[in-house]
């Protein structure tokens, strides 16, 4: 039986773009654009690289979390959840791995399965879709950053702010 999914009494509400951390792979933070439009989450992963382990599909990656720029890269092996084809918001078809991964979005940690991809033209590293927005949050697309922000010095190491 699936989860019930949250009343708009307990949902969180988010602006359009927001600040959120990756917990599981020491990702302090990330700014991501949260978007209805899209079925599934995605990353910008850099060298993905598929391998296997015990047996099983896991893909090694890497994470740069400021926009232009290399500092702090993330390097990650995680488990092949699945891998799908997804349209992007260009009309391509594209064949992506997907893998899961905690969110912590407006003080509440999620579980989404994100898809790996080149973001690079893209004004955000991370895009939140609805899959993993229905896990309790409702998005307020006149605002932005309701779950806080880091620092100002933390801020500026992300140029595309």
């Amino acid at each position: 039986m699936a989860a019930p999914h949250p009343t708009s009494t307990d949902a969180a509400t988010a602006g359009w773009r927001e600040w959120v951390s990756l917990p599981g792979l020491e990702v302090e933070w990330i700014k991501a654009k949260l978007d209805t439009g899209a079925r599934s989450s995605a990353l910008h992963a850099f060298g993905v690289t598929e391998f296997e382990r015990d047996g099983q599909a896991w893909v090694r990656f890497s994470i740069q979390p400021w926009q232009r720029s290399t500092d702090d890269s993330v390097d990650v092996e995680l488990p092949v959840h699945d891998k799908r084809q997804v349209r992007s918001s260009t009309g391509h078809v594209q064949e992506r791995y997907v893998v899961l991964m905690e969110l912590t979005l407006m003080d509440r940690t999620v579980t989404a399965e994100v898809t790996l991809s080149s973001r690079d033209r893209m004004g955000f590293r991370m895009l939140i879709g609805r899959e993993a927005l229905r896990q309790g949050y409702l998005v307020d697309a006149r605002r932005s950053y309701l779950g806080g922000r880091p620092k100002r010095a933390v801020r500026r190491r992300n140029r595309g702010i």
